[in-house]
């Protein structure tokens, strides 16, 4: 189970080992549904949101990022493609805790979304193939012949499309957050600068500060 108590009374230099062992006890315990399940906010170049459900299927602590997969093609891969930055949240109500991470967006690596692709069930992998994300449909049994055109196309190998893959959120801030008593909850934010070096970043050392709930 994972621990009652609060942040410790001298942060941390660096949030994202404890953001490990949040995200790693609450997949362990077993008693929070889904607790891959991320909260990601993206937006467009002129500031309309827009919010949805992934899973985080990957935390990097060192040097500091997340990974989620998705079709490149739906509203969130647009939004992202204009605008390549996005906040998330996780929120683990059965331990009164939360993560909160903003700061931008980069593809994943072929390899890493190859890679990850191959692990998936057979059928969702011809779902990939199937799913025009986002794009108007007209009635559910257009979905299922297209699931069905796939499968007969593909049989049990399917490669990942071109259209799916991963992506890295890079956090520039992340706030860890516990519930305590009558509201007297435990907040700190750490924020850190970083700097582009091709498909990734260089990153600044952390700053933390506490914050009131």
């Amino acid at each position: 189970m994972l621990s009652k108590g609060f942040l410790p009374a001298t942060l941390p230099a660096d949030p994202m080992p404890l953001f490990e062992e949040w995200f790693a006890g609450a997949r362990k315990a077993k008693a929070q549904p889904n607790p891959d399940a991320m909260s990601l906010a993206t937006a467009t170049p002129d500031g309309r949101p827009s919010v949805r459900v992934v899973l985080c299927r990957k935390l990097i602590a060192s040097p500091g990022y997340v990974v989620f997969f998705t079709n490149y093609d739906s509203r969130k891969g647009a939004e992202l493609a204009a605008n390549p930055r996005a906040a998330a949240v996780f929120h683990w109500d059965a331990f009164g805790r939360q993560v909160r991470l903003e700061g931008p967006i980069v593809r994943s690596p072929g390899a890493e979304s190859d890679e990850y692709f191959a692990s998936r069930a057979l059928d969702s992998r011809i779902g990939a193939w199937a799913s025009l994300q986002s794009q108007p449909l007209d009635a559910r049994r257009t979905l299922l012949k297209r699931v069905a055109a796939e499968a007969a196309r593909f049989g049990a190998h399917v490669p990942r499309p071109p259209h799916w893959g991963g992506y890295q959120l890079w956090p520039e801030s992340v706030e860890l957050w516990i519930e305590g008593p009558f509201r007297v909850h435990d907040r700190a934010r750490w924020t850190r600068t970083l700097e582009a070096r091709g498909e990734a970043f260089s990153a600044a050392p952390w700053a933390a500060t506490r914050l009131f709930p």
